[in-house]
């Protein structure tokens, strides 16, 4: 069989729709490799069949030149969707996706105080599973955020927004990226959910990454990974609960 076929019958209005816009988005020439979309549907999204492999350290490097190239398609905004999707994405398991706000921000500080840090608040709240403290601790760090204590010179990347390692399968090619949630926004953040779970090689594919991308990357940047590291930990909190919450009170604790 040369597809597979990733399906929910019940899945959110346009879900399938909006991974196989964000998929076509991320394919740029000479950037990572991306599954191939042959089919979608309200209930299916139909790909190319990936065979697992061991990575080597080659692959590592050619991912992370790769990743480099891919950002630097850049997109509109802070926050844009991908081309064929105007509305917001999704963030989270098939079997339990949550919104991703979308906007087209100028500045990626104001995009991600709005639709990341104070979204994963109010979700957390309405889950009745957000402490004073640590309400007071993101609302401090999205303010930060607003006044633009993060931004820099660099203009939107065009990002996977779930790059953990779980969504890059390694195949006799090399690394091939699965289940995005693509927009227009930071490329560390795409390098944060790299380091926040683990990937073989890491370290290779950072430099390799750093190498290509060295005229883009601010200053001290491997000390702001953390900060990208919020919002995908926060969900983990309010998906999964368990430890992730200390973890995010640490994370914030950094910043705010």
């Amino acid at each position: 069989m040369t597809t597979f076929v990733k399906q929910r019958r019940d899945a959110p209005a346009g879900f399938f729709a909006c991974e196989a816009a964000g998929l076509r988005w991320l394919a740029v020439p000479g950037g990572a490799r991306v599954v191939r979309v042959r089919g979608v549907s309200d209930t299916a999204l139909e790909l190319e069949r990936l065979v697992p492999g061991d990575p080597s350290h080659q692959d590592a490097e050619a991912f992370g030149q790769g990743l480099a190239i891919t950002h630097s398609a850049g997109a509109p905004a802070f926050g844009s969707p991908a081309p064929g999707w105007d509305a917001d994405g999704f963030f989270g398991p098939l079997a339990d996706p949550r919104p991703l706000p979308a906007a087209e921000d100028p500045t990626w500080g104001a995009f991600h105080a709005r639709c990341r840090i104070r979204s994963v608040r109010d979700q957390l709240a309405a889950a009745d599973a957000l402490p004073d403290r640590l309400a007071a601790s993101l609302e401090g760090l999205a303010r930060r955020l607003e006044q633009g204590h993060h931004d820099d010179d660099a203009p939107p990347a065009r990002v996977h927004g779930d790059l953990w390692s779980g969504n890059v399968v390694w195949t006799s090619a090399g690394a091939v990226l699965v289940d995005p949630a693509a927009h227009g926004g930071h490329a560390l953040t795409d390098l944060a959910m790299l380091a926040l779970f683990g990937l073989p090689h890491l370290g290779r594919v950072l430099d390799a990454y750093a190498e290509a991308a060295a005229d883009r990357l601010p200053d001290g940047w491997r000390d702001l990974l953390a900060l990208h590291q919020v919002y995908p930990v926060g969900m983990h909190a309010l998906l999964f609960g368990g430890g992730y919450r200390q973890q995010l009170e640490g994370l914030v604790g950094r910043y705010a």
